[in-house]
Parts: structure tokens; C-alpha cells; sequence
């Protein structure tokens, strides 16, 4: 086991105490108290010389210059504020001339990442503050580049706020709850593309666009509400209550979509001609540096071809400037990757088989590949005009670790960053600085401030602390490689820290197995695995064919054929597993959760697997049941791949079940809904087939708060205890 500067001395002075109780994980730790911290969000100027950050109680907005390290000035006190009551802000939002700012407190989660808040507006020079609005919680507000308006969303429609003379107006007028969204994503886009707003701003502030949800048609989809005992609901204490909304499982209909410009001067609404299929995606807009291009991604329902349109706003006519193509699935994360510049943009593609990042003209002529290798591009953080490089994270030293590098105006790829393990970067506005995190299997978290020319300035955080309380403690975490269908798959094995060659050891094997997911990293992890591990287990994790980091075909094996070659893969590490001389084969139980829950099931179910038992926590049963942009990506719909969907579904696998079995639920999960489990329970129960369940009333697909994930570990642990110790 390696250790760094921040362990030696610590370890040193552990060691000389022997392996007492004081020295091992508990389940509380690992469960409730596992994460290192994490540096506040830095906010960058506009130069990229200082940042603003919210303090840790929430009571002051602070800037500080990034080459010191030392405060430039309070820009925000609360108890300076003049006509407000609020002691501790939830966050805040810098206007673009950075002399006003949004400040945001009474957070409402609206779904699994969006929120509704009370905004208010703050001048910093007359340190004056008044409500964004008087007429009910805002979502998603964003400043126009003037800094003298503020779009956002209120009860399904779009406003605009005007600063100087503190009026609202009305965009839209035809926002209705399950019916018409105007602004804010619908909870598929929001879930599945990772997107939570579409509000943009012309550069000369004259135009608004934003996209129009009709969601009239797509299915309606309710679960029950009981009062519980963690934040109790009482008006549900004798009947239960209903939470409904718009969900489209695979195959149904999807919301329809119009990207809509709003004119500020004539208030006028005019619909863009994209071309979009009538059941098609428009997965983002934005504007590049000039008025008249409101640059337009969509998606064939398919998700196999992708197409970049520049939009006039005005005339509303569009212009196809990039396409890319597939033969299997586009993964939204590419558009993540996209970047606009005076005279070009960047994209990213797995057109060569690799993620990798490619330049064009704003005429959308091809200038050239900016990388290339059997790697992958993992983030792409801008571009620095000054230098002419590109800054980015990739998996060039191999698909276990992320590494930071840069390519220049020559071409030459230059490592940025120094170690072998997990490295990640947050850059100032002027690409001069960054925040660099790095993490490996024996280090926490370190994030250090650094200048793009190689120079660390100073250590941001450096969990010196947290490491300190679980070194001594830790598990052995070991990589290995297993062969499968002709692939050499990575895995990882923790082992206990007292591990004996001589002793026949139980196995938990812990997986996700999502196509393009990837948990075997050389980073630091710490959680309930761990205190398993302590406690007489051997974890093993296998990422199988379908996971991410080792290119498009890997990952494109499991195309149309869901649970497939991933099922297979986890029974064949699990029989490598098995023939270790330390490892007690009759012994070996598998566990995931969401995809991880589903392939639990598939595993399980596998001709000729060696599980003796399993835990699926939130777990999809039949991908009929999941939502259409996951689903299809994968799958496409049921009615084009009704064989791939019959093959897929766990619920037809039943009939195989031999290992015991404890799947877990909330009842309020708004994603993985509850019924994938019940439907699975009664198909069992129909067939004779013994399982164990675990319900948690009102929580959601995290089933967390209120201690109720210690409640989840301690079953789980308790359920492998049972069926793989005794």
C-alpha cells in the first residue's frame, strides 16, 4: 500500500498501537460520514484575477484574489443588509458587470436537481436589496448581459424583470401545471439529459429564447404519499396523499418542443424553424458571440444523429453547421462538451471510436481534430485565446485514471497535471488559474490552486484531517483484470486489513454496469463496502463490457441487448472470484443499485451463475417500465426492438432464481418507480420463488435523511450476514 506526504507520519504513529477497536471503521462512519471535503464553489471574476465564495454559514459573499489567496474585499454582509432578515443565504448569482447580484434562500426542490427559491437582488455599491419578485417563488433566474434584466420562471411561464424601473412582464401566459412548461426542462430532460434550463440571452440583450414543453400527451404517472416518521407529512395520517406528474416510459409519447424567441422592445413570440422530427429532441440552446446565432442541438428520437443549427432569432430561419452520426447511441454528454469562440466552436465526437474533440469554422467547415489517440476525452474546460490552447481531462494514462492536459496551436498534447490517479479541474475566466483536485486509492481528495503554467500556489483544501481519522483503518484496495467473451475487463478487490492466504473468505461483489458508467477508478472511495471488507468480506468490483473509459465499441456491445454481455461478464469475474484458493466459492453474493439493482437481478438469474445471494436496491425490472430517453438510447423503443426488451427484462428471468434474493424499494422514487419492484415481487411470489423486500415509505431513489441509509447498510449487511457467513 502506497502512502503520501499527508499519511507517513500519521501511519508511522498509528502503527506501534496494534489493530485495536479504536483503529476500525464503523458503519456510521462509512455511511454517514464518508466524503472528504470539497472546496466551496469559487465563483470567477470576469478578469479571472479574483473569485467570489459564499461563506460556510451562509452569511457573507466574499472575494478573494486567486494568485494571493487573500480577501480582496466583503462584497455581501448579511447583517449590513438594510430591510432584510435573512442571517444565511443558500447561494448566490454575479451579474455580469458584477455590481449587482442574486442571493437565494428558501430553497424548494422541485425535482432530483432543480429547485424553486426566493430570489433577491442585491446592488453591492448602494448595498441595497429588494425581492426579484413579489408574486411567488422563482426558478432558474438568469441576468442578461447588460446586467439590467433578469429572466425566470414562475408556475410554468418565463418573465423578465426590469432592474431599472422594477417591472415584471409576462413572456409566456399559457404555463400550466402536467400540461404546457415554458423555460424549465420537463423531468425527462432534466433526468436524462442533465438539463435544467433553457433560458439564453442574445448578446445585445435584445432577444430572449428559451423552449416550450408541451407535455399534454405523455402519460401521467402517480405514487402515494403516507405521513411517515421522518419529516412527517400529517395531512396524510389516515389517507394517504398523491404526487403526479409526467413521466414517458419507453415506446409512449414524449413532451413536443418549440424553441421560441421572445422579442424585448416588441414583445413578440416567434417559433424557430428547426427541423425536428414531431417526437425529436432539442437537447440545448445557446448563443454564440453574436446576435443573430442562437445555436440550436437536437436529437432524432433514436439518438443515433445529432444536429447543430444556427438560428437567426429574428427571421427564425436555421442553419445546419455539424452532424454527427452513430451506429449506436450519442451520448449527451458530448453536447456537454461544446464551446463557442469569436471565430469558431468545439465539439465532441466518437466519430474515430474515440471521445475526442474536434474544431470548426462558425461556417461549419471541419479546421481540424484537436486530439486523437485510443483515449478518451473526459471534460473539455475551454480554451485560452491568449496561449491558443485547449485545455482538458482525459483518460490518456489508462482508462482507470483521468488526467489533465493541454493541446497547443501545434498540436502537441502537454500533460498538465503530474500524478497518476484522479485528476480534475475547475479554471478561472481567463483560463490562468485553476483548482486542481486530485485523488488516488490511498489519498483523499486534495485540491490545490494552480497557475496553467505549472506552478502550485497554494493548497485550497487538503483533508489532512479527514485522512488522518481512517488511515491505519483502511481495507487493501487491489486492481486486477478478469477475461470474458475475449475482453480483459477491469476490477478492483478490497480485502481486509487483516487478510490470511490461509482462511476461506465470503465475497460481496459490488457493480453498476450502466452502459458508459465506470467504478473501477483510482480514486478514493470510502463507504459501507469498506466497513464489509473490515468485517470478514471480500468486496470485488468488475466493470463489464458496456462501461465507460475504453472507447465506442466497447461501450456499444450491449447496443439493442440491455443486461446481456453485462450479466455474463459478472458471472464470469465471479467464478475468477471463486477459484481464488482464499475465497469460499459456495459464498459469493452480488450487489447494485438503479442499473447496479437491475443487473443484480439479471446476474442472478445468469445460466450457470454461482450466487448464493444478491441485494437490488431501486432496481429496474423491464425497461418497458423506465422512461423513453434512457430506455431508447439503449434499447430503442419496444415497438423496434421487441425481442432486445423481452430478453432484457429481469421479470422474465424469475424462473431462474436460485440465490436468495433482498430487494429494496422507496415508495416515492420519482425515477426508478416502486412498481418495478412490486411488479417483480408478484411475478416471483406467482412462481413460488422466495425472496426477501425492504420498503421505505416517502423516499426517493437515494433513500437517504434521517439516518435512513445507516437503516439500509445495516439491513443489507445483516442480509449478507445471514446468507453468506452462517
Amino acid at each position: 500500500m502506497k502512502y503520501t506526504g499527508i499519511y507517513l507520519a500519521v501511519a508511522a504513529a498509528i502503527s506501534a498501537f496494534g489493530n485495536t477497536d479504536a483503529q476500525k471503521l464503523t458503519l456510521e462512519e462509512c455511511s454517514l460520514d464518508a466524503r472528504p471535503s470539497v472546496p466551496n464553489e469559487m465563483v470567477s471574476d470576469a478578469s479571472g484575477d479574483t473569485y467570489y465564495m459564499l461563506s460556510d454559514d451562509g452569511s457573507r459573499v466574499e472575494r478573494y484574489d486567486y494568485k494571493t489567496g487573500k480577501k480582496v474585499a466583503d462584497v455581501m454582509v448579511s447583517e449590513n443588509l438594510r430591510d432584510c432578515n435573512v442571517e444565511g443565504w443558500d447561494g448566490f448569482i454575479m451579474s455580469p458587470d458584477e455590481k449587482l447580484m442574486l442571493l437565494y434562500t428558501d430553497v424548494e426542490p422541485v425535482y432530483r436537481n432543480s429547485f424553486k427559491a426566493s430570489y433577491y437582488v442585491y446592488d453591492i455599491r448602494r448595498n441595497n436589496i429588494k425581492p426579484l419578485s413579489e408574486n411567488g417563488a422563482q426558478e432558474i433566474p438568469v441576468f442578461s448581459p447588460d446586467s439590467r434584466m433578469v429572466a425566470f420562471v414562475r408556475d410554468n411561464n418565463v418573465f423578465v424583470a426590469k432592474l431599472d424601473y422594477g417591472t415584471e412582464i409576462a413572456v409566456t401566459k399559457d404555463g400550466e401545471k402536467n400540461n404546457i412548461i415554458n423555460g424549465v426542462p420537463d423531468w425527462v430532460y432534466q433526468e436524462e439529459f442533465g438539463m435544467l434550463s433553457s433560458l439564453a440571452w442574445s448578446p445585445d440583450n435584445l432577444m430572449l429564447a428559451f423552449i416550450k414543453w408541451d407535455e399534454s400527451e405523455v402519460p401521467t404517472y402517480s405514487f402515494p404519499l403516507y405521513r411517515g416518521e421522518c419529516e412527517p407529512m400529517e395531512q396524510y395520517s389516515y389517507y394517504p396523499g398523491q404526487f403526479e406528474y409526467k413521466y414517458p416510459v419507453a415506446g409512449e409519447t414524449n413532451s413536443t418542443v418549440k424553441v421560441i424567441s421572445y422579442d424585448v422592445e416588441t414583445r413578440a413570440l416567434k417559433t424557430m424553424n428547426v427541423p425536428l422530427d414531431y417526437d425529436g429532441y432539442v437537447n440545448k440552446i445557446e448563443f454564440g458571440k453574436t446576435p443573430e446565432r442562437l445555436m440550436v442541438t437536437t436529437l432524432n428520437r433514436n439518438q443515433n444523429e445529432m444536429k447543430l443549427y444556427a438560428v437567426n432569432p429574428r427571421s427564425a430561419i436555421a442553419k445546419l453547421v455539424y452532424t454527427d452520426k452513430s451506429d449506436s447511441w450519442i451520448d449527451p454528454s458530448l453536447t456537454e462538451m461544446t464551446r463557442y469562440y469569436e471565430s469558431f466552436f468545439v465539439v465532441a465526437s466518437e466519430r474515430d471510436g474515440y471521445r475526442h474533440l474536434y474544431q470548426y469554422s462558425n461556417a461549419g467547415v471541419l479546421m481540424k481534430q484537436l486530439t486523437k489517440g485510443e483515449w478518451e476525452v473526459t471534460d473539455f474546460y475551454g480554451y485560452d485565446q491568449v496561449s491558443k490552447c485547449f485545455y482538458f481531462q482525459s483518460t490518456q494514462e489508462g482508462a482507470l485514471n483521468r488526467t489533465l492536459s493541454f493541446v497547443d496551436a501545434k498540436g502537441v498534447v502537454k500533460k498538465l497535471s503530474e500524478k497518476v490517479g484522479t485528476n480534475s479541474a475547475v479554471f478561472s475566466n481567463n483560463m490562468k488559474f485553476f483548482v486542481h483536485g486530485f485523488s488516488d486509492v490511498n489519498t483523499p481528495a486534495v485540491y490545490d490552486l494552480c497557475t496553467v503554467k505549472g506552478k502550485k500556489l497554494r493548497t485550497v483544501v487538503d483533508n489532512a484531517d479527514y485522512a488522518g481519522r481512517f488511515v491505519g483503518k483502511m481495507p487493501v484496495k487491489e486492481f486486477f483484470t478478469v477475461s470474458s467473451g475475449g475482453y480483459e475487463l477491469n476490477g478492483y478487490m478490497i480485502k481486509p486489513r487483516d487478510f490470511d492466504t490461509s482462511k476461506k473468505y465470503p465475497v460481496i461483489m459490488y457493480q453498476y454496469s450502466g452502459p458508459g458508467s465506470q467504478l473501477v477508478l483510482d480514486k478514493w472511495e470510502l463507504d459501507w463496502l469498506h466497513y464489509a471488507a473490515q468485517e470478514g468480506y471480500i468486496v470485488a468490483c468488475v466493470d463489464g463490457r458496456g462501461t465507460g473509459g475504453r472507447g465506442k465499441k466497447f461501450a456499444s456491445l450491449v447496443y439493442k441487448q440491455l443486461g446481456k454481455y453485462e450479466s455474463i461478464d459478472q458471472v464470469a469475474a465471479a467464478k475468477h472470484i471463486a477459484s481464488l484458493p482464499y475465497v469460499d466459492s459456495s459464498k459469493i453474493g452480488i450487489f447494485g443499485w438503479s442499473y447496479g439493482g437491475y443487473e443484480t437481478l439479471m446476474a442472478m438469474t445468469q445460466p450457470g451463475n454461482n450466487f448464493a445471494a444478491g441485494v437490488a436496491v431501486a432496481p429496474v425490472t423491464d425497461w418497458r417500465f423506465y422512461d423513453s430517453i434512457y430506455s431508447e438510447r439503449f434499447m430503442r423503443t419496444p415497438q423496434q426492438n421487441e425481442s432486445g426488451y423481452e430478453g432484457s427484462s429481469a421479470i422474465n428471468r424469475i424462473r431462474n432464481l436460485e440465490g436468495r434474493l433482498l430487494i429494496v424499494t422507496g415508495t416515492a422514487d420519482d425515477n426508478v418507480h416502486a412498481s418495478n419492484t412490486f411488479e417483480y415481487v408478484a411475478k416471483a411470489v406467482s412462481m413460488n420463488k422466495m425472496l426477501d423486500m425492504m420498503v421505505y415509505p416517502n423516499k426517493n431513489h437515494h433513500i437517504n435523511g434521517c439516518q435512513t441509509r445507516f437503516a439500509l447498510y445495516s439491513k443489507i449487511i445483516d442480509f449478507f450476514d445471514t446468507w453468506l457467513k452462517k
